[in-house]
């Protein structure tokens, strides 16, 4: 039997910098689209005349689509990622993500083609699913098992920082474009972020393919542990618990973030605010989110991630109300502040999260297993979130349910945050 030494990295930075890149990119691609769909797609894609808030309400829908691929994408990638290695993985994930999101800028729209349009719509929704479930276990990963025991929460956070990246750059570019001209928004204009993903691939697979293999997975390799034959059965076979409490902690670090953003833009445009204001306003939201996540991550190392994380979700609980009341105000200034507020809030939630997970689970089958845990509760919370809260705000004309419901969400991440287990990388054969 070997020795069983602790994994090391002589470059952490820059596989945090890479994953940093690289979930910035699939981010974007993914916002991009939930820019769209809370924007144009619902005149767009569906019969014309549809009742507006029917015509949203399914375009929500085609959104909710990424997200129940998601988990099969956890699964396929998490399967490979523990198999042949994390890198491989992050490389095609980032090839399917650029494809489907260009060939989305291409579509006809329902007054060209019918219902052929919806359809194609949907399917490549379905694909972008696919890989952002796999992207951002392997991006965590790659973080987290580079990072020294003491860094591990800071440098994980690095792959979080794709998504407010990802948010900015893409309410940023519909912004740009709806002040450039807001007519053009709604004929071809809308297109151009989607075609513009191109490039940003080609970055991105140039520098995913300079770093190095995760130390975590290489150290499986060569001790006397080995990676899982089947990852998904080790996962569900032993670690149940843990993936049961990693889907609990989620709600709303993956479900209420969209609640703050993509549906609050909508109900936003519901009750007069223009897309202009909003979409400016998610933009300085997420840039103060892109700021803070590293900061509070820094905290995490330094107190406690769980008992940041914690903080977070209180905050979250506190100010789920008030976000839609200044909407109802009008006032830019108000609207922008409390957009802000909220964001540092889950910065504090969304940053940390990575090491939470990634620590939850033993290296034999920690691609799968963090994968599944973060993706089912995106298809359950993130991808169901909007249309309900959309439901919810037709049924009772209220925005109080929709609230109550962001509250419900924080406190079952509370409870869950509080049981979650941990594993130290030192001791990464154990399970072997």
């Amino acid at each position: 039997m070997s020795d069983r030494t602790a994994p090391t990295s002589s470059h952490p930075a820059r596989a945090a910098i890479a994953a940093f890149v690289g979930t910035t990119i699939e981010w974007f691609d993914f916002y991009v689209y939930a820019t769209a769909a809370s924007l144009v797609f619902g005149t767009l894609f569906f019969p014309p005349g549809t009742d507006p808030m029917i015509g949203l309400m399914a375009s929500f829908a085609t959104f909710s689509v990424g997200f129940f691929a998601r988990p099969l994408g956890g699964i396929v990638f998490g399967h490979f990622g523990d198999r042949l290695g994390r890198k491989s993985a992050l490389v095609i994930t980032l090839l399917m993500m650029g494809v489907a999101t260009f060939c989305v800028g291409l579509l006809p729209t329902y007054e060209q083609a019918g219902f052929i349009a919806p359809l194609l719509l949907v399917l490549l929704r379905f694909v972008q699913g696919i890989a952002v479930g796999g992207e951002w276990g392997g991006a965590v990963l790659m973080a987290v098992e580079h990072a020294p025991e003491n860094r591990k929460t800071f440098y994980g956070a690095f792959a979080q920082l794709g998504n407010p990246a990802g948010a900015l750059l893409a309410t940023g570019s519909f912004g740009l474009i709806a002040a450039w001209d807001a007519d053009l928004l709604y004929t071809w204009g809308w297109r151009l972020p989607f075609l513009a993903s191109v490039l940003l691939v080609l970055v991105g697979l140039l520098i995913r393919l300079k770093v190095e293999e995760s130390p975590v997975f290489e150290a499986v390799q060569e001790n006397d542990g080995r990676p899982a034959e089947l990852p998904l059965r080790e996962a569900v076979r032993t670690s149940w618990r843990p993936l049961l409490l990693g889907i609990g902690i989620l709600p709303v670090a993956v479900g209420g973030y969209y609640i703050v953003t993509t549906f609050l833009q909508a109900y936003g445009v519901e009750v007069g605010v223009s897309e202009q204001v909003i979409l400016n306003g998610l933009s300085l939201a997420a840039f103060v989110e892109l700021v803070a996540t590293l900061g509070v991550s820094w905290l995490g190392d330094r107190f406690g991630t769980v008992r940041v994380v914690t903080i977070g979700l209180v905050g979250v609980i506190v100010l789920a109300l008030p976000q839609f009341l200044v909407m109802e105000t009008g006032s830019t200034l108000l609207i922008f502040v409390m957009l802000c507020v909220m964001r540092l809030a889950m910065a504090a939630v969304y940053g940390p999260i990575a090491r939470v997970l990634a620590q939850m689970f033993p290296p034999r089958a920690r691609y799968t297993s963090i994968s599944i845990a973060y993706q089912v509760a995106g298809a359950v919370f993130g991808g169901l979130s909007p249309i309900v809260c959309t439901a919810l705000f037709a049924v009772t004309g209220s925005i109080l349910p929709v609230a109550g419901l962001l509250m419900a969400m924080a406190v079952v991440s509370i409870a869950c945050l509080a049981k979650a287990p941990r594993h130290q990388d030192d001791d990464l054969v154990t399970a072997a």
